[in-house]
């Protein structure tokens, strides 16, 4: 008896202010052919509690992304990357900063796994993300098809 399995979407949750540059990450994502669900969110604060699963966000899916704006209202980008990594069960969330600070990316001193400059280059973003998206997926699988057994149905397990 075999299962087939597939690996999950990558749930990825993007902060960002600018409808323009939300448009064109999520078009890249859409085009580069990544298996997602995406949440969009505009403002800090909201970004803190989607994260924390606090507020209207308690039932939030935990990402396996964040692509993250610096310059954001509510609550700055970067104060949302200190309080992801002084948190246990956050901490090991890869974020990619899109920015237009070229100070933010020449220090490079914010802990993260890639800085995209604004406006967005495609190939590169999308490079990055699918990168990302490899190196989860190999331990995210999920059956396809569960059988129902009936009472009295001999059972083999495969191991």
């Amino acid at each position: 008896m075999t299962h087939e399995t597939i690996g999950r979407p990558m749930e990825i949750l993007l902060v960002e202010d600018s409808l323009t540059f939300a448009r064109m990450a999520i078009h890249a994502l859409r085009t580069g052919q990544v298996q997602h669900r995406l949440t969009w969110l505009t403002d800090g604060a909201d970004a803190w509690e989607f994260l924390e699963r606090t507020g209207k966000y308690v039932n939030a899916p935990r990402p396996d992304l964040l692509l993250l704006d610096l310059n954001l209202p509510g609550l700055d980008g970067r104060e949302i990357l200190s309080r992801i990594r002084d948190n246990a069960d956050l901490q090991r969330l890869p974020v990619v900063i899109m920015t237009g600070d070229g100070d933010a990316i020449a220090n490079n001193d914010l802990q993260v796994e890639a800085f995209l400059a604004k406006p967005l280059d495609f190939q590169k973003f999308i490079a990055i993300v699918q990168h990302l998206s490899h190196f989860w997926q190999a331990d995210m699988i999920i059956p396809v098809r569960v059988e129902a057994a009936t009472e009295g149905d001999d059972i083999e397990f495969e191991g």
